[in-house]
């Protein structure tokens, strides 16, 4: 098998799951920036099911984030019972299969196919924002009812800022980030610090899924979620961990394919629209206002420092981590959470 021949790695892995059916073809249909392929499998019978392969991370956390996604997707109550696509099983466990040949060490999962219908428009108007609050809170509402069924996580956002530290310390991690040894040190040490002072571990825990994007859901035509996809990032945390992708999708110029993380959308006034409705229905604290402006901090130590070489593409790495240094670290001491409480009456 030659190197990356990721076709020949599904139809191995389907291979293992049911050897009864053959694969007809493979077809890729990835967004083409992170380094998570995913694919379109039509079998003999003329059936189709969605295979993810991964190579981000470890392996026994790829398995971890898909057992408990799939508990989540089988705890959810009406009407978000059919949100997240679900996992196929084997054995009564969700079937993961790992491919390793000299370099090559990757993973795959499969889905079934999760039905879509209605997209927000790419420029929200108010209504359409004042709406999304409201399901957003409910949806985070009801994956906090139902986390009490899911399996603990090993990671936490602690646990991953002290590895990115333990990483500085490598001769490795010295070489690629030298010049801004300090500065990345000092943004960690910030970090852990504030979700002390914050008592972050006593916010409510719930699972959450990190990107929210006009391209990876679809609602109903009274703008309820209807089903979500893009089977990327997954951890269980704190609802505050979404809310900076959902100002982008509210944000002035629209939701946008072209990734960076600028802190403007959670400074703009639409924002505060989506959060008045938010807050409404899942009131917000203080403390969890407060920690807007570090869950934002832990995004680019973690995913754009950390794993962005691993995650994007060469190209969309280099262009995250310079934007890192020059905009996006000095944005977050000027961030006027004061604002969004007073909005808030908190």
């Amino acid at each position: 098998m030659r190197l990356k021949d990721y076709p020949a790695i599904i139809r191995k892995a389907w291979e293992g799951f049911d050897s009864s059916i053959g694969v007809k073809f493979v077809e890729d249909i990835s967004a083409k920036v992170s380094t998570n392929h995913v694919f379109r499998v039509t079998l003999d019978n003329d059936d189709n099911v969605i295979a993810k392969l991964s190579y981000f991370g470890k392996y026994e956390h790829f398995k971890e984030d898909h057992r408990i996604i799939q508990t989540l997707a089988n705890n959810l109550l009406y009407p978000y019972e059919n949100v997240l696509a679900r996992s196929l099983m084997k054995n009564n466990q969700v079937y993961t299969y790992r491919y390793q040949e000299d370099f090559v060490d990757t993973w795959v999962v499969f889905y079934n196919p999760i039905r879509a219908m209605n997209r927000m428009p790419r420029r929200l108007d108010e209504h359409h924002i004042r709406k999304l609050g409201n399901e957003a809170a409910k949806f985070h509402l009801a994956s906090f009812r139902a986390g009490k069924s899911i399996p603990k996580s090993s990671k936490n956002l602690r646990t991953d800022i002290q590895h990115l530290l333990d990483i500085l310390e490598t001769d490795t991690g010295k070489y690629e980030h030298r010049g801004f040894i300090h500065i990345l040190k000092k943004q960690c040490d910030i970090f852990l610090k504030n979700i002390q002072r914050l008592n972050v571990s006593g916010f409510d825990l719930m699972p959450v899924f990190v990107d929210w994007n006009i391209g990876n859901f679809s609602v109903t035509d009274d703008l309820k979620f209807f089903s979500r996809w893009d089977y990327d990032w997954f951890r269980v945390s704190s609802r505050i961990m979404d809310f900076y992708f959902f100002s982008r999708v509210v944000s002035n110029v629209g939701d946008r394919t072209v990734f960076s993380y600028l802190m403007g959308p959670l400074t703009e006034d639409r924002f505060m629209i989506f959060l008045e409705e938010y807050h409404q229905v899942y009131p917000l604290t203080e403390r969890e206002i407060r920690f807007i402006k570090e869950a934002y901090r832990f995004f680019i130590l973690n995913y754009v420092i950390k794993y962005g070489k691993y995650f994007f593409h060469r190209s969309y790495c280099t262009k995250l981590q310079k934007e890192a240094y020059e905009l996006y670290f000095p944005a977050i001491e000027g961030f006027d959470e004061e604002k969004i409480l007073r909005h808030l009456k908190l």
